[in-house]
């Protein structure tokens, strides 16, 4: 399987194969209701929880209405710290400027903090034809990489995989990318982690450069801020001799006392933890501590468009904590790829059309990947009306045109045109009355006809409602 998500198929195709195969079903189940549950009780501990989240979206709100000031005292801040900040447009300018700092360094190799930035502009697959190799360091995202997969998850990016499915691309690939597998090992999550660990230290140990994202900057100091469960960050943020962070415009914050309301409910959310095991916060950079050179690119890449959008731009609020993939009845049946995005999921059907555009099949169908249940903003800890976005970018789709929308607008044409003219209307009712013996029970052609493949149309009535009316009422 690609790494990448280019020339993914529209949801529906791609949902299809994937609600088709029973071990990924399986695997999705039990990670998402065993993550969801977990959840829900770390929740109920904070009597709070509802001003958290209050206080959560209005912090995002405001940054976000004066998000050109923020950034700006953002890169004072990270510049009179020892930084260097750099501003991309676009995944091609994010790319050229991280690998020609790379570059720069004279080396070859990378290790990387798991950065959903970096996923989204490709810098991997960007840096390897430049020569250089870049390496995962999330467990989660080892497996990915091992496995030339694609994440499917927020948070798990590997939660489509089993442990005996890990434990075989270990033994089969581990060796490939470094120190090989422990002979003779097994699908226990100890041994797995220790597989991981070991194969990991001498990258560790050799890399001169590490790569980033951040979960947010706290503009007041220039402070960025990563939250993991496993060390691999600590590791990657103190180590290599040059840090590279890449970071999406959206994650800063104010200041400190902001940053505090996320620390509480971003680890509920997402890990359903009081609080994180590792909050790495690193500030420029500091004589004979940690890397000599930090540079941090911001990025864009579609999200000053969204900004623009009085409705879509909720979804700039989100922290990524995957709370809404792990209540989607949608996502648990389809899974991750079936998105398109390393975005999935219910805030991927929202912040994917917002940043790539609607212009593809695939990312015209996201806003329609949604049963509209409500779930996702009843768990969101920023209060992000998913729903209410996907409503409003599915009238953009048909705004916007596409041969599906075209059959659409001539239907509500021809209805509005019988509505207007109460003689026609009659007429085809009785027309319908009459023939409703011999009417199908399903509708013909591929698109309408897709609707009826799991309802039944509604029975005719005897006669028009009209007629019974002048009947008996009249």
């Amino acid at each position: 399987m690609s790494g990448t998500f280019v020339g993914m198929p529209a949801f529906p195709e791609a949902a299809r194969a994937a609600v088709g195969d029973p071990t990924l079903r399986a695997n999705l189940r039990h990670a998402t209701h065993t993550i969801r549950d977990k959840r829900a009780r770390a929740v109920a501990e904070l009597d709070d929880w509802a001003e958290l989240r209050e206080a959560g979206r209005r912090i995002k709100d405001q940054t976000l209405r004066h998000l050109d000031a923020y950034l700006l005292q953002l890169e004072e801040a990270v510049t009179a710290a020892g930084g260097t900040v750099h501003w991309a447009a676009d995944a091609a300018e994010a790319n050229e400027i991280v690998a020609s700092l790379v570059r720069a360094t004279g080396e070859t190799e990378v290790v990387k903090v798991k950065s959903m930035a970096t996923q989204e502009i490709g810098l991997n697959e960007h840096l390897a034809a430049e020569g250089i190799s870049a390496y995962e360091t999330d467990l989660a995202e080892l497996i990915v990489q091992l496995g030339e997969d694609r994440p499917s998850h927020i948070l798990v990016p590997a939660i489509h995989r089993n442990r005996g499915e890990i434990r075989d691309i270990f033994r089969a690939r581990m060796g490939a990318w470094g120190r090989p597998a422990p002979e003779g090992l097994g699908d226990a999550p100890a041994e797995l982690a220790e597989a991981a660990r070991l194969h990991l230290r001498e990258k560790f140990l050799r890399a001169k450069v590490g790569i980033s994202g951040a979960n947010f900057m706290v503009a007041e100091t220039g402070t960025l801020v990563v939250v993991e469960s496993e060390g691999n960050g600590r590791m990657c943020l103190t180590l290599p001799e040059t840090l590279i962070s890449v970071v999406g415009i959206e994650k800063v914050v104010p200041t400190w006392r902001d940053l505090e309301v996320f620390l509480q409910t971003l680890p509920r959310s997402s890990t359903a933890e009081r609080m994180n095991p590792y909050t790495s916060m690193w500030t420029g950079t500091a004589d004979g501590d940690g890397p000599r050179a930090f540079h941090l690119v911001l990025l864009d890449n579609g999200r000053t468009a969204a900004l623009a959008d009085e409705v879509g731009r909720q979804a700039l609020r989100c922290i990524r904590c995957s709370a809404c993939l792990n209540v989607c009845p949608v996502y648990e049946r389809a899974g991750g790829h079936a998105y398109g995005s390393v975005y999935p999921g219910p805030i991927g059907a929202v912040l994917t059309p917002q940043l790539r555009g609607t212009a593809s099949a695939l990312d015209a169908s996201l806003p329609y990947a949604s049963s509209l249940c409500g779930a996702c903003y009843d768990v969101c800890p920023v209060a992000i009306d998913i729903p209410g976005i996907l409503v409003h970018l599915r009238q953009r789709v048909a705004e916007e045109g596409g041969k599906g929308h075209r059959l659409e607008k001539a239907a509500v044409r021809a209805a509005s045109w019988l509505l207007d003219r109460p003689a026609a209307l009659a007429a085809g009712e009785r027309l319908a009355s009459a023939s409703r013996a011999v009417l199908p029970k399903k509708l013909p052609g591929p698109g309408v006809g897709r609707w009826t493949e799991h309802r039944d149309l509604p029975e005719l009535p005897a006669e028009p409602f009209r007629d019974w009316w002048r009947k008996n009422r009249a």
